[in-house]
């Protein structure tokens, strides 16, 4: 007896190693050294598109020159499909991006933005109000960064981000972490280039993942988290009990009406 107690409690402490292993991310880091280091493949800076919504602030020590850079904000707007709420503040200043690449600025004019990252046009706007303004103070902003993530996430949802800076485990933790049910070794991720959808496969188990080109997300990235097997068996075993359920309930009410009639 005490043998069979003494082997239940090794298979049970084997599976709970199993588990562990099974949720836990970047397994090959060791947990027994204080700093391990890897290499990163650096940050590439978003490259704005047609389209794209821009919030620019025009500013300097002249407050009544100012005030003729400033447009009014809306309460509301629609990016891609998602619509997002926010203060006339927050929408003040925002332009759009035409189909050309080009944004239209009191007093400055037209403006060819596409193909620049929000800090060179940061700098050409600064050239051109330096013509009307002494010492101008630029700040540029991308306001429609939007990621999606999808499947055993606990939020699955399309998520505005306030910065440009997001990384792979940002747009997970935005999605609440993975459910028990998703596959850590295989995340999907969708970003479209040059008109075309490129799919890759990364893994959360591998520090590797730090040096991926995909780790940092691009405008419009798309995440999904397939569900591991466990998922599939349970779905299926869920649609086999309610077959039977209803079986069985189809086979009573047969008959309860074969013997009132």
């Amino acid at each position: 007896m005490k043998n069979i107690v003494i082997i239940i409690a090794i298979c049970i402490y084997c599976s709970s190693c199993v588990n562990e292993r099974k949720f836990t991310y970047f397994r090959d880091v060791p947990d027994t050294i204080a700093l391990f280091n890897i290499a990163d493949t650096g940050y590439k800076p978003v490259i704005i598109k047609p389209d794209d919504l821009l919030q620019i602030n025009i500013s300097s020590p002249n407050p009544e020159a100012n005030t003729f850079f400033v447009s009014p904000g809306t309460s509301s707007s629609s990016i891609n499909g998602t619509t997002t709420t926010a203060s006339a503040n927050n929408m003040a200043n925002t332009y759009l991006v035409d189909k050309d690449g080009v944004i239209e600025l009191p007093i400055v004019g037209r403006v060819n933005v596409k193909g620049l990252t929000t800090i060179q046009v940061k700098d050409e706007i600064k050239n051109k109000v330096l013509t009307f303004l002494k010492d101008p103070i630029v700040t540029v902003r991308l306001q429609n960064f939007k990621i999606t993530v999808l499947g055993e996430v606990n939020r699955p949802a399309n998520y505005i981000v306030p910065n440009e800076r997001v990384s792979l485990l940002d747009a997970i933790g935005m999605a609440g972490d993975l459910t028990l049910y998703g596959q850590r070794e295989n995340v999907l991720l969708i970003r479209e280039l040059e008109g075309k959808k490129v799919l890759t496969r990364l893994n959360l188990n591998n520090s590797n993942l730090f040096q991926s080109p995909y780790y940092y997300l691009q405008q419009n990235d798309i995440v999904y988290v397939e569900p591991n097997k466990a998922r599939v068996a349970s779905t299926d075993m869920t649609r086999i009990r309610n077959f039977t359920i209803i079986t069985s309930l189809t086979s009573l009410a047969t008959i309860i009406i074969a013997r009132l009639f």
